[in-house]
């Protein structure tokens, strides 16, 4: 520290910029204070918008003020600054140390209506489990369900449904708005509205020039998100952008209000996307699955005939575990032979069916099955590989040669997806023979080590001595809360040395 508090605080800031945690440990030790400002911003704030959640956990040891508010009009706040990046653990960090969840920034802002505005659904998990208020508007009237809705957000709807939001029907006739809108049109249409003139201004073009714009898109958080910008100089100097996620948040938000969608409109909504990945593919699949009735069992039987492979998976979504919430599974006995002719008629190029098809017959349980399921064992597509191995988890009975000989084969599949998932189901296989021993032995040595784990688990569960070294070397590697780490601890209960198992027991872990 110098007799100069001015230079001192570049200092300071010359380090956050830097992301020099070790100079901003010895400027802090040395006396600078936490709360030093350059130009009235403070050390605070520009280590929460810089996403430096290291440095924002020393500044706020050292005592600086998580409400304190920055900017030479001092109307910025750090909560503010973290929650519109989408700087989740400088959020968590802030608010641990008090930060107030709903305090009010310059215009009326709060960190909620930001995080909002940006869909930063973890962010808004964050600001509720610290007590803000899913309803308070800031700034207007329109409270963050209404906000959510038009951003397109999924999960940031669902995680404000979580907390008790209230607004919504509000937010469904949002939702709907926009199920019928252009989502492209209206961000170019905005972007236009308040800058177009600016822009072709600068560009010296006749008023009546449109300014050039362009569009990109990229899937995100189990949707799309449409990013739109305008050109000054073939340069970005405006943009927006908005998810797609709301035909999806249309059926969250009916279903809350206990309104019923007719099922073909939620079929609809869901092969509009032609993505069973998407949100608004799963939320029609959910809805109709709660329904459990024999109307949509009809529908679905109706789209399985109907020779659109898309359409085809959906049905097979459908019938997958319809009902199922009711207790019990109601519709096994009519929907087993309608998914197994579906598994039978899926070619290679049919991927989503397949893919459908064979998990929802894993769904079902029904080891009568196990002939379809198994026909897709060499699949070309490691995804339809992947919902074969899942399917036979559990469902192999012992005995099974075909099921035990599958699961061997993709215990060596190129996907690490599918080599997982199989060696978890051949480690919990009720048999015990020399291939299946074997198998598990050469995926000790996986470079996936939550699929090391499964493997020496099922060694252990055999009474094989050569899970022992493996166990030994995830307990002393692998992460402690991670998974292969909680496989090993649990595969200790099969070792039966007793002396073994407390040398086991006892390794320390060197994960960092």
């Amino acid at each position: 520290m110098t007799n100069d508090p001015a230079a001192d605080s570049q200092a300071l800031f010359e380090a956050l910029y830097d992301e020099g945690d070790d100079a901003v440990v010895r400027l802090l030790r040395s006396g600078v204070p936490a709360e030093a400002t350059d130009d009235g911003e403070t050390a605070l704030y520009r280590a929460s918008v810089q996403d430096h959640p290291g440095m924002v956990r020393l500044l706020l040891a050292a005592g600086a003020d998580p409400d304190r508010a920055s900017g030479p009009q001092a109307g910025d706040l750090p909560l503010c600054g973290a929650a519109v990046g989408g700087h989740t653990e400088v959020v968590e960090a802030l608010l641990s140390a008090g930060a107030t969840p709903d305090l009010r920034e310059e215009f009326g802002f709060t960190a909620m209506a930001w995080a909002v505005r940006q869909g930063h659904a973890d962010v808004v998990e964050a600001l509720l489990e610290y007590g803000a208020d899913p309803d308070l508007p800031a700034p207007g009237t329109e409270p963050p369900l209404v906000l959510a809705a038009r951003r397109g957000s999924t999960e940031t709807v669902r995680t404000l449904l979580r907390h008790g939001a209230s607004a919504r029907r509000e937010a469904l006739e949002e939702a709907r708005r926009w199920l019928e809108a252009d989502v492209e049109e209206e961000l170019r249409a905005g972007l236009l509205e308040t800058f177009g003139d600016a822009a072709a201004g600068a560009a010296g073009a006749a008023a009546e020039t449109e300014p050039e714009t362009v569009t990109s898109r990229f899937v995100e958080d189990g949707g799309e998100t449409v990013v739109v910008e305008l050109l000054r100089d073939g340069r970005p100097s405006a943009g927006n952008e908005q998810q797609t996620g709301h035909a999806a948040i249309a059926t969250l938000l009916e279903e809350r209000l206990g309104i019923r969608t007719p099922f073909e409109e939620l079929a609809e909504r869901a092969l509009s996307s032609g993505d069973p990945g998407r949100d608004e593919w799963m939320e029609s699949v959910a809805a109709l699955w709660r329904r459990g009735d024999e109307e949509t069992f009809q529908a679905a039987a109706a789209w399985c005939a109907s020779g659109d492979p898309l359409r085809q998976a959906f049905a097979a979504d459908v019938l997958a575990q319809l009902g199922f919430e009711q207790g019990g599974k109601p519709f096994a006995a009519r929907a087993l032979p309608l998914l197994r002719e579906l598994v039978r008629t899926a070619g290679d190029g049919d991927s989503e069916l397949a893919q459908a098809a064979v998990l929802a017959l894993g769904h079902h349980g029904d080891p009568s099955a196990l002939p379809e399921i198994l026909r897709h064992v060499g699949h070309p597509d490691a995804e339809v590989r992947h919902r074969v191995a899942l399917s036979l988890i559990g469902l192999v009975p012992a005995g099974h040669r075909e099921g035990a000989t599958a699961l061997i084969t993709l215990s060596r599949d190129p996907d690490d997806e599918v080599r997982d998932w199989a060696t978890l189901a051949l480690a919990g296989l009720d048999a015990d023979t020399p291939e299946i021993r074997e198998a598990l032995a050469d995926r000790l040595e996986d470079h996936d080590p939550d699929t090391a784990a499964e493997a020496a688990r099922g060694l252990a569960a055999r009474g094989d001595d050569r899970a022992v070294e493996a166990l030994a070397r995830l307990l002393r590697e692998e992460d402690p809360q991670g998974y292969a780490y909680a496989t090993a601890v649990e595969a200790l209960e099969y070792v039966e040395d007793a002396a073994v198992r407390r040398r086991l027991e006892r390794t320390p872990p060197r994960y960092r």
